[in-house]
């Protein structure tokens, strides 16, 4: 069951002492579950930065978004995110799977395979 990580910061590094307010939050989901995607790690300054480093040393894709980066700080760790910020989300996520090509086959329409019309009979 592979997990899909991807982790958010509000781009708050813009001089002197703007560390110390950066935000980070970082979210895994599992597209084989039904369940919605949880909030694996949040933090603020240092505790964002070493979000951000290790996202980065993984792979894992950044996105940059004030708004829902607050608004998921606010949930407590292994949280499933609330149905309000569920499409904000799901756009991130799915913007984090095209990017790293890892849209299973049966929701990625442009790999549709062509159906099989059954047995043909004589003419």
């Amino acid at each position: 069951m592979p997990a899909h990580h991807g982790a958010m910061d509000d781009k708050s590094d813009n001089g002197a002492g703007a560390g110390a307010n950066k935000l980070a939050v970082a979210l895994s989901h599992d597209l084989e579950s039904e369940a919605a995607p949880r909030v694996t790690a949040s933090g603020r300054g240092a505790v964002a930065e070493q979000i951000l480093r290790v996202a980065l040393e993984h792979g894992v894709e950044i996105r940059h978004d004030a708004d829902l980066a607050e608004v998921l700080s606010t949930l407590e760790i292994d949280s499933e995110i609330p149905l309000e910020a569920f499409a904000a989300v799901a756009e991130i996520l799915a913007y984090i799977y095209r990017a790293n090509g890892q849209l299973p086959e049966q929701r990625n329409p442009t790999q549709a395979q062509p159906r099989d019309p059954g047995p043909q009979e004589p003419r």
